[in-house]
């Protein structure tokens, strides 16, 4: 990894993000297959705010809320919840209250490090491991919770929280893991490429709004930074912060695990979630509907009608009171396709995909690096909501990209829909003339005037390959579920620059993408 050329505007792109994420959160809400929770009683739960000990000796900020009218007599189901990343712990107020009012004991806390919690931001380490049963234990203390029924919920940060708690306290029952991570690696550091946006994003806001402690600077500061030395040692960070990791102590301890993600998170990627979903061995339900990072479940923090919160309060409904809900016979891969229509059940992952066609990639093509061809992922936060709201995808021009910098191929009119559904893979043959670089490769849908719609994308670097000796390439994009119009193409894009990824190009670079084929798994 070495240092980038382009220097990196990161106080500019944590101030948009930021600012686009709060837009995403306050869109429209989507339309709600499942019932929403019933509206409150006239004798609403209230929360309570409280200093909660933590791990270390250190104070975590929560709130509690409990069932209305609960007098001591009875021990009630408990939900923790940590909060998301820079978010304090007013976060989860509305979706709180809804779960005591129909009788939850709901614990709230901001996660260490952030705001008026104590300690250092510890990115997911095994201090806010230890710091769940800290508050587990402060909850059966201090509240009428049943310690026989605590499920764990939260968004993002908290749902990684949330996953690997699991896999250190069995007292755990059920997790709600939404918009998270299994892989930590794999979401921002997929293919040895650095996720840039997602990476700067993260440790601005965690700057902005808490204190990260020392470990997690220099990893941020030698990641952005591309010092290739320190690749080990990001690689450990990261492992010891991955649910995946910790999959055996996870189903040892058989917690239900809904999973719930967004086509186009731009911080943690479908895949990484479906991969760890068909690992799980005990009660599980894997959710993926269009949008970006965290605006699937946004709305429901908002208290508005929310799919994927309506299905939480299901998952612990059956799994924590025993409710004959019908969510455990119901198929537990569900999805929704970015181009609309109806919900698709499958019964497990593998079935999503398991019809594909190939696509014949003839020819060679030899491009010059180091140039954003105008092929690219989009903006993160920002695309993926504008997907998923508007329908509004990154759009190119096909016809007109620069075939100096961008390699193309495209099929021929389809003469039906073509439904992708998974991931599509691709593989080709490599040849450049400098040891490391960086290729991206974009699935576009190609429209009669030449319209590139963004259907799946992917980064790809390599580093010590020996000039002028070719080798193969096998990249998975990140999988979709998108329809192709009768009539339209599909279209393979590659180019060496995207503003979503750091690159490692060496000036005056060329690559060769000699002939190859696309897998595309397609729905009948």
């Amino acid at each position: 990894m070495r240092h980038p050329r382009q220097a990196l505007r990161t106080p500019a792109t944590v101030a948009a993000s930021a600012a686009l994420l709060a837009a995403g959160l306050l869109g429209p809400a989507p339309a709600a297959r499942a019932s929403s929770p019933a509206a409150a009683p006239h004798q609403a739960a209230a929360p309570r705010f409280t200093d909660i000990p933590g791990s270390g000796g250190i104070t975590l900020k929560g709130n509690v809320f409990t069932p209305a009218g609960a007098d001591g007599s009875r021990r009630y189901p408990v939900i923790v919840l940590p909060t998301s990343w820079a978010m304090p712990q007013f976060e989860y107020i509305a979706q709180a209250r809804r779960l005591a009012d129909s009788g939850y004991v709901v614990v709230s806390y901001t996660a260490r490090g952030f705001w008026r919690s104590g300690g250092k931001i510890e990115a997911a380490g095994p201090p806010d491991v230890a710091d769940v049963s800290k508050v587990i234990d402060w909850t059966l203390a201090h509240t009428p919770a049943d310690p026989g029924r605590i499920g764990m919920a939260g968004i993002s940060y908290g749902a990684g929280i949330s996953l690997l708690a699991s896999g250190s306290d069995k007292r755990i029952k059920a997790v709600v893991a939404m918009s998270g991570w299994a892989d930590l690696i794999e979401s921002i550091y997929g293919e040895r490429t650095q996720h840039r946006q997602a990476a700067e994003l993260l440790g601005g806001l965690g700057a902005l709004t808490g204190r990260p402690g020392e470990e997690l600077r220099g990893i941020l500061k030698d990641f952005l930074g591309s010092d290739l030395a320190k690749e080990k040692e990001i690689l450990q960070w990261g492992a010891k912060r991955s649910p995946v990791n910790r999959l055996k102590e996870i189903n040892e301890g058989g917690a239900a695990i809904m999973l719930g993600n967004a086509w186009g998170d731009s911080l943690f990627p479908p895949d990484q979630y479906a991969k760890f979903y068909e690992r799980l061995t005990g009660p599980k339900r894997l959710e993926l509907r269009p949008g970006d990072h965290a605006t699937a479940e946004g709305t429901g923090l908002l208290g508005l009608p929310n799919d994927t919160w309506a299905n939480a309060h299901r998952w612990f409904d059956h799994h924590l009171k025993g409710a004959a809900n019908g969510i455990d016979r119901e198929q537990p891969v569900q999805l929704t396709s970015r181009s609309g229509g109806p919900y698709e059940s499958y019964p497990d992952w593998a079935a999503v995909q398991r019809t594909r066609t190939t696509v014949p990639l003839t020819g060679s093509r030899t491009i010059r690096a180091n140039t954003d061809s105008g092929a690219n992922g989009g903006t993160a936060i920002l695309s993926g909501a504008l997907d998923q709201f508007l329908k509004l995808p990154p759009m190119v021009s096909v016809p007109l990209l620069p075939r100096s910098y961008a390699a193309v191929w495209q099929t021929g009119p389809h003469p039906t829909v073509r439904r992708v559904r998974g991931t599509v893979g691709l593989h080709t043959t490599l040849t450049s003339d400098k040891e490391s670089g960086t290729a991206v490769a974009y699935l576009y849908d190609v429209g009669p005037l030449g319209v590139g719609r963004l259907v799946s994308h992917a980064p790809y670097t390599f580093h010590g390959r020996t000039p002028g000796t070719p080798f193969d390439v096998d990249l998975e994009l990140y999988a979709t579920a998108y329809d192709v119009p009768a009539g339209h193409r599909l279209a393979l894009v590659i180019d060496t620059v995207d503003p979503l990824y750091i690159e490692h190009n060496p000036a005056g670079g060329r690559l060769t993408f000699a002939s190859g084929r696309l897998s595309v798994p397609v729905r009948d």
